[in-house]
């Protein structure tokens, strides 16, 4: 224990010592992403509305008797979904992308992970304006609950950190990790009620929706933006916990190996 509280006061002394860098790191990281696109920054708006848009043509009908608006329950769960996956995908991939730099200059090796991570949740941001949009559009009811949809939004950060840690660790040393884990994202995507509504799935497998955290911050999410009312509290405590759990996990794993990793990429 006495271990795992001095390697986190080190990440976060390391972390308010190169916070500049950090956001400079983010920058880049979103340009980069948007260089070569027409639309640019519009692509984030663009995208999840064309998604919909098909998503909810081809299923809304049937499934208009269980989810009575389609459009914004779609939408709150594939756009947090879409975070969780880009993010960690991008931090399992920037260790090795960053491997010139790190062989050349001292620069905290988790910043490239967490500039990956948190520019993909610049983009997450902005993509809720369109989840907005079409509220309006729709006519869903907002309420003041709205304004809680921070707490499982923080949770969904720290888990999708310490995921992203872990994976830029493991991708380090078995190269094929990031095969793996693409596949391991697209059975999570259909495994979850995020086009369909989750009273279909088996009750024998509704065991992968109770105990996964990012699946509770979907729920807690579509109670305050669908519903217009407060989630469960249970459901939000332990989204909290998990994440606060993948993020000591994370940042212990990633500071045990780290000083290996010039050796491997």
């Amino acid at each position: 224990m006495v271990v795992k509280d001095t390697i986190n006061h080190r990440f976060f002394a390391n972390f308010k010592k190169y916070r500049f860098l950090l956001d400079q790191l983010v920058k880049r990281d979103i340009k980069i992403k948007y260089r070569r696109s027409v639309l640019g920054i519009f692509w984030s708006f663009l995208e999840p509305l064309l998604s919909m848009i098909v998503l909810t043509i081809v299923f809304s009908a049937f499934f208009k008797h269980t989810i009575s608006n389609y459009p914004v329950y779609y939408l709150t769960g594939m756009l947090i979904y879409q975070f969780f996956a880009g993010g960690s995908n991008a931090a399992m991939r920037s260790i090795k992308s960053s491997a010139s730099i790190l062989k050349t200059i001292y620069v905290p090796k988790y910043m490239f992970s967490l500039s990956a991570i948190l520019s993909n949740f610049v983009t997450f941001l902005l993509s809720l304006i369109v989840l907005f949009l079409v509220m309006v559009a729709t006519n869903a009811t907002f309420t003041i609950y709205i304004i809680f949809a921070i707490l499982p939004i923080i949770a969904l950060l720290l888990l999708t950190i310490g995921v992203g840690l872990i994976l830029a660790t493991v991708n380090v040393f078995f190269r094929d990790m990031e095969h793996l884990y693409g596949v391991c994202l697209m059975l999570l995507m259909y495994a979850m009620p995020i086009f369909y509504p989750p009273e279909i799935v088996p009750a024998s497998f509704r065991f992968i929706q109770y105990y996964n955290p990012l699946y509770a911050v979907i729920g807690c999410c579509r109670s305050v933006f669908l519903y217009g009312t407060l989630y469960n509290p249970l459901q939000l405590l332990f989204a909290m916990v998990s994440g606060a759990a993948f993020l000591i996990i994370g940042i212990a794993m990633f500071y045990k190996y780290q000083d290996r990793f010039i050796l491997y990429v």
